[in-house]
């Protein structure tokens, strides 16, 4: 990213369709040029309207939208600039893949001589060169994908904005081209702005994220930071695997963490995220992954949890442990293949819940 003055501005974006609710609220986001941003949450959380706006075929309620300082709040969509992608595709039947990715230039009124290098150099960037005479019918649904890609890149637009464009493909198929989209964008150095409620998707491709709930951004980080330190329940929730535990805030240490105590005895001690109080009911997340199991020569003596395990889960590259704990939701815990010990189902097992991990939820 480039670290000069923003791309893309929202300035307070509010969008409502009946008058009454907002389907986006209050939005400021800034996107840098060149990175690679995806707008992720579940369905009816504003983020596909935050890409409709941006892409000019909604109009925002209030607020404004800046592209490189000049407001584009109004300006249609065909003069934005601004490639697109759709889950759909949306390619022309009746046109081969040459044809239907030298349609924006077209519409643009390139020359004819132009178009041909243009074309080439977009079928080119996405490794169909050979298919170019194909009509979309003789493709795969990946091969397709890319021709909605390379009709997207062909005129060089300032932003792509792409609209869960890997949705209909299957799993493989699908990580396959996450990998390729990332390798895309780093070469082209293109701005991208993607849409998706996967998140592992936007985890694995995106430079930051954006996590959408009811018309709010909950938080927008760089991916990494976004995993280890959400900022509240939701983005904890819905971002990665999660384990949680319920409790009551005992009191918090010279250190500023939370002592909770879970019931039966129990207390653990966490990262007060969010100022909880002595008193509140919180909710503590740990991801699977930072759980430990720990037999009786281990010299742990405190954030122990006593468990009752209910299966072993093989996942290939790692361990599942399904476990339950008095009062408790059931506890998910993610192991490397190597610690696995022969467990069996009913075996008791003690947990250690690092406190650098463990996060405390009002």
């Amino acid at each position: 990213m480039s670290g000069s003055s923003p791309h893309v501005v929202f300035e307070n974006v509010q969008k409502t369709y009946d008058g009454r609710s907002l389907v986006v609220q209050n939005l400021n986001l800034t996107i840098e040029k060149g990175e690679f941003l995806s707008l992720l949450g579940p369905s009816g959380s504003g983020k596909t309207t935050t890409l409709m706006m941006l892409a000019g075929f909604e109009t925002p309620t209030a607020g404004r939208i800046l592209l490189a300082g000049t407001d584009i709040t109004h300006t249609p969509p065909h003069k934005r600039n601004f490639g697109m992608v759709f889950q759909n595709y949306a390619l022309f039947p009746h046109m081969t893949v040459a044809q239907n990715i030298a349609y924006p230039l077209t519409v643009r009124r390139v020359p004819k001589a132009q178009q041909e290098q243009r074309v080439r150099r977009a079928l080119d960037m996405v490794q169909m060169c050979s298919m170019w005479d194909r009509y979309p019918a003789q493709l795969s649904g990946g091969q397709q994908q890319r021709v909605a890609l390379a009709r997207a890149l062909v005129f060089d637009p300032q932003l792509v904005l792409m609209d869960e464009p890997l949705g209909a493909l299957d799993k493989q198929l699908r990580e396959h081209m996450q990998i390729e989209l990332k390798a895309l964008h780093r070469q082209l150095g293109i701005t991208f702005v993607y849409v998706t409620h996967d998140q592992s998707e936007a985890l694995t491709m995106s430079d930051r994220v954006a996590v959408f709930h009811e018309g709010v951004i909950q938080q927008i980080d760089r991916v990494e930071r976004l995993y280890e330190t959400p900022v509240n329940r939701f983005v904890a929730g819905f971002v990665g695997d999660n384990t949680t535990l319920d409790g009551t805030v005992e009191r918090i240490d010279s250190h500023g963490l939370c002592i909770v105590r879970l019931g039966h005895g129990v207390t653990l001690r966490g990262i007060n995220i969010n100022a909880a109080a002595p008193g509140d009911r919180v909710q503590c997340s740990v991801r699977p992954e930072r759980l430990r199991v720990v037999g009786d020569a281990d010299a742990i003596a405190d954030n122990l949890v006593s468990v009752e395990l209910l299966d072993v889960i093989y996942f290939g590259d790692h361990l599942r442990l399904r476990c339950q704990m008095p009062g408790q939701r059931e506890l998910s815990v993610k192991l490397p293949l190597r610690e696995h010990a022969g467990w069996c189902s009913g075996q008791s097992l003690r947990l250690h819940v690092p406190p650098e991990y463990l996060r405390v939820y009002r």
